[in-house]
């Protein structure tokens, strides 16, 4: 069989099972695109914008454990793409990104739409490529999926210029089914004595606790985790990405650790004396001041990235490998040897928990006449039956989402972590949805969020998703205003939308449905209402009180002991 670039790339995607890809067409993909036109194996999702295509294919990825596959042309449209790749490779996330080039003979001389994105992509992603030969190009993608899904995956951007995928020239295809990357070869297995070591320490330890992170779900870990954390009766908290891990309605569960974490999980943190980190990267966010990190605790770090350990905080015992299988491994060795922890300092340590739980860190006023941001996550979770697939964008609608709409199964909280990317949540929603087009899929954001990214409300119409769309709406860039309150003596400096456009009408402007909530007594009413309609895309604009803050909040600088619980500025 012979074939043009064009129609290698997209036979290669038929041949890896690419299902769905996200983008935007220009003239140095036009190619390509004919080549799409002319099969019906790979369905091509028209975004609004390159940063929703990118976004889309990342949400894709998260919610189904798959590689997720955007497709947009040179200069501007890969430069647009960036945010979203950046994105990716934060929370280590699998994505295949194809970036027109303009042709080989002009690469260099400032060509039009040309820009060197093999040179701005180099920091933020796994590897990339840039394809001057048709020849080479069935092997390049094999390449890019196996290096973004393998070990710690990430972003793999291949740049093709417009000449290597001209029609007029044709080239045997054959698509290569193994591969050997002499330089390339993760680590599948831990070390056998660096487990034993570790389940010794743990079965040792008097005040225990375990501390997961995103590696925990992007190693479909949930299930080993759940039967070792049970198996040992140890309590555990996590990060922002690995909620729904192990499942949050869980009494061993302590709530989401760090900066807004819950007081119980911190504190577990700041007195534990052995601590097993498993697929997580220890984080600013997560550690608080390196020096008071965890003071008194032996510390085991599972994680299939070696360039993680010891990395930020030093470790005692490390251990390379893919998490589910070490987390195995461990929990045989504790079987098969009879062996359980010291049951009497447990019961002491669990009393200890106990009673900072009994702070009750996460209290809010009930009776406000306003709509709190906390009351709206939890009714959001009663109308849902917590069944949902829910999509953040970035603020404190989402650390509120974090901390009040506990899952219990993993892929179903997405959001961006470690870049913090407004205008994630509406186009990853897209890729949630159509990922599983039988769900509830709602989209949780902020008036400055979803902004970033409205015109995705298009790409919903065109192909009928039925997102829900939940804003809670305080008129502020919240996450600002909260730090301006708290560490500017109020000096509310342009953290104030004071332009909003009245979002009901703007979502029926896009032909869905719009609907405003001001009193608390409503909302449970209108969410209702809203999840009824299983075929529209509903807009929810939920009018929340502007003064509200995210807590518990430890200070940057400060360590995990030192939290504020309380808008009087309540020191822990």
């Amino acid at each position: 069989m012979e074939l043009s670039g064009g129609e290698i790339v997209v036979r290669a995607l038929q041949d890896e099972g690419v299902e769905l890809v996200f983008g935007y067409p220009g003239g140095a993909v036009l190619h390509i695109y004919d080549a799409l036109f002319n099969q019906d194996k790979v369905r091509h999702i028209l975004v609004r914008h390159e940063q929703g295509a990118a976004h889309a294919a990342d949400g894709y990825a998260r919610a189904t454990g798959k590689c997720g596959v955007c497709l947009v042309t040179s200069g501007p449209g890969a430069t647009n793409a960036v945010t979203g790749i950046a994105t990716a490779y934060m929370d280590s996330i699998p994505m295949v990104i194809l970036t027109g080039q303009v042709p080989t003979p002009v690469i260099g001389s400032d060509a039009f739409q040309e820009v060197d994105t093999v040179g701005i992509t180099r920091p933020c992603v796994k590897h990339n490529f840039l394809v001057k030969d048709v020849r080479d190009l069935a092997t390049v993608i094999r390449k890019a999926f196996y290096i973004a899904t393998s070990g710690r995956p990430g972003p793999v951007v291949v740049d093709i210029p417009k000449d290597v995928t001209d029609p007029k020239v044709k080239i045997p295809y054959e698509y290569p089914r193994t591969l050997q990357m002499r330089s390339y070869n993760p680590v599948e297995k831990g070390h056998p004595g660096q487990i034993r070591r570790a389940v010794d320490a743990l079965l040792a330890a008097k005040r225990p606790m375990v501390y997961t992170g995103g590696g925990v779900v992007l190693g479909e870990a949930s299930a080993p985790l759940t039967e070792l954390v049970r198996q040992i009766g140890f309590p555990i908290t996590s990060t922002l990405m690995g909620l729904g891990a192990y499942p949050m309605s869980d009494r061993q569960f302590l709530g989401m650790l760090g900066m807004h974490g819950t007081y119980e999980a911190n504190m577990a943190m700041h007195e534990c004396d052995t601590l097993i980190a498993i697929g997580a990267r220890f984080d600013d966010r997560v550690t608080g001041k390196i020096e008071q990190f965890c003071p008194h605790a032996k510390i085991i770090h599972l994680d299939v990235d070696p360039s993680s350990i010891s990395k930020n905080v030093r470790v005692d015992i490390p251990i390379v490998g893919q998490v589910a299988n070490v987390l195995e491994e461990m929990r045989r060795l504790i079987q098969d040897a009879g062996r359980t922890p010291d049951q009497a300092a447990l019961a002491d340590w669990w009393r200890q928990i106990e009673a900072w739980r009994g702070r009750r860190c996460l209290d809010y006023d009930r009776n406000s006449p306003r709509i709190k941001p906390q009351f709206a996550v939890e009714t959001l979770y009663k109308v849902t039956n917590g069944e949902l697939y829910l999509v953040s964008d970035v603020g404190q609608h989402q650390m509120f989402a974090a901390q009040f709409y506990p899952f219990d199964k993993p892929r179903r909280w997405i959001n961006s972590g470690g870049l913090g990317t407004m205008g994630f949540g509406l186009p990853a929603a897209i890729g949630v949805q159509l990922a599983h087009p039988d769900a509830t899929v709602a989209c949780i954001s902020g008036d400055a969020s979803i902004l970033m990214c409205i015109q995705e409300l298009a790409t919903c119409k065109q192909f009928a998703l039925p997102i829900k769309v939940v804003l809670l709406n305080n008129g502020y860039m919240g996450m600002v205003r909260q730090w301006q309150e708290m560490f500017y003596e109020g000096r509310y400096s342009h953290s104030y939308v004071d332009a909003l456009p009245d979002f009901v009408k703007l979502a029926e402007s896009f032909g869905h449905v719009g609907m405003r909530v001001e009193r608390p007594e409503d909302l449970e009413g209108a969410m209702r209402e809203a999840f009824a309609m299983r075929d529209r895309l509903v807009f929810l604009d939920v009018i929340v009180d502007p003064t509200e803050n995210v807590y518990p909040m430890i200070e940057a600088g400060k360590g995990h002991h030192e939290m504020y619980l309380s808008p009087e500025r309540e020191l822990a």
